[in-house]
This record gives structure tokens, sequence and C-alpha cells, in this order.
């Protein structure tokens, strides 16, 4: 299943059904599980950990050292989960021990042309990164998250569950779970409900979300009182426990308010 034309440092560990294209290069301390296909032209540098049934397209960097002037060649470490997909040009770096020395991508992400996802980031599950969209340093992504085109997102910036970032925007604060921003200076504008449709979200839940969103953003309250009310919905509404928590967690950069 290596292609001939293909370079797999004999250190790397690849199960047996995984398929390698030509002039690719497997780098040492490397291991790919079962059913994983690397097309051609792919550099994937250790240590990096690669999950089952992921799909790497041509051109894709992944584990390589991150661009950070302070890494010292350190032994930091990529890990990239199950079934994601990972298309053209995609750049993924590792670590460095600044953070945890762990960059990570979960399972079911849809990776498009150009992504770049620095070291130190945590991305969680089933989200999908529109061509060019990139995280800088330290941020944190949790499950089900978009990112249209060419987003940006600062370092160690935090993106709740089920938010939607639109295309082009500049995402300099954490954005609460639910939450759609969009602008340059990314903003908010309301909720992802057509996201929460597609999950399957009930329309009692998506209205619960919905006043939840107008106490923080439309009652012209402070954080804290925002988060009691919050809180006291949620005892009502389980739905949005994922919204206080993350209101309720240490912030670097604040929240898009």
């Amino acid at each position: 299943m290596i292609d001939l034309r293909a370079v797999v440092d004999p250190s790397a560990r690849l199960s047996a059904d995984v398929t390698v294209g030509p002039f690719s290069v497997i780098g040492p301390e490397v291991e790919i599980d079962s059913g994983t296909w690397i097309g051609p032209h792919v550099v994937i540098q250790g240590p990096t950990r690669i999950g089952r049934d992921n799909r790497v397209f041509q051109f894709a960097s992944l584990g390589e050292m991150p661009q950070d002037k302070k890494y010292g060649c350190e032994p930091t470490r990529l890990e990239i989960g199950d079934r994601n997909t990972i298309r053209e040009f995609v750049t993924i770096n590792r670590g460095t021990v600044q953070d945890a020395g762990l960059t990570c991508l979960g399972n079911d992400n849809w990776i498009m042309a150009y992504v770049h996802i620095a070291h130190d980031c945590v991305v969680g599950n089933r989200t999908i990164f529109a061509n060019g969209a990139s995280l800088a340093g330290h941020v944190h992504v949790e499950d089900d998250v978009v990112l249209g085109g060419f987003a940006l997102v600062y370092q160690f910036t935090r993106l709740g569950i089920h938010s939607f970032c639109g295309f082009a925007c500049g995402v300099h604060r954490d954005v609460p779970p639910y939450v759609t921003v969009a602008g340059y200076r990314a903003e908010p504008h309301g909720i992802n409900a057509e996201g929460l449709r597609r999950r399957q979200f009930s329309e009692e839940e998506i209205q619960a979300v919905r006043r939840a969103y107008k106490v923080i953003y439309r009652e012209n309250l402070r954080l804290e009182k925002a988060l009691e009310k919050v809180r006291i919905m949620a005892v009502e509404w389980p739905v949005l426990t994922a919204l206080v928590d993350f209101l309720a967690a240490p912030s670097r950069n604040g929240i898009v308010r």
C-alpha cells in the first residue's frame, strides 16, 4: 500500500492497510493507524500520531516544527484522531513546551484547503474549517464549530461548542457556545440557529439559547450578572449548561461582546 516513490523512515509505524501516495515523506516517530489514506506529496514529521480512516490530500504538511521563535527542538507532539478529511496545502504544527507540548485534532473534522492550525491548538470533533481559515497558537476549539473561509483566530482564544465564525472575520476574543460572529473584528450576530437545527436541537432548545443570548448581549448587564441569570435558566434548560460553563471558565481575552 506504500508507493515505491514514497519515502518512509524505518522507525515510522504504519498499519498494514495504510496507503501512502507517490513522493510523500513519512518521517521518524510517526504512527498511522488502520484505514488512513495519505495522498501524494504529503510530508508528515514526528512525533506525530494519526488515527484510523483519515484522508490526507496532496501537499499537506503535518507535524512540522512550530513556527515559534522560542522553539528549541524539544520533542513535542501532534495527535490526530479518526475519520478526518485534511485537504490540499493544510499545515498543522506540533506543540511547544511553553504549553502542553501537544497540538491535537479530534475526530470527524472537515479541514479544507490552505487551513493552518498552529502549535498548541486543541480542536474538538466534527468541526468545519473552510478554505484559508487559520488558528494562531494556543487556540482551543470545541466540538461542532464552523470557521468561514479566511477566518483568523488570535492566540489563546476559545471557540465554544456550536459557534459559527463568518467569512474573513478576525476573532480576537472568545466566542461563547452557540454564538455567530462576523466582521473584520468579530462581533456577535445572534445564535447559530441553523447549525443547531442540523444537529437535531429542538425548537424549544433553540428558543432557550436565543433567550440566553439576549440576556448576555441585549440587556446591558455586566457579564457576572448575565451569567447569574443564565445559570438560573439552565436549571430548566440543560442545553444552556455548556454556555454557563464556558462563561464561568477563566478567559485570557474576554468574550466577544
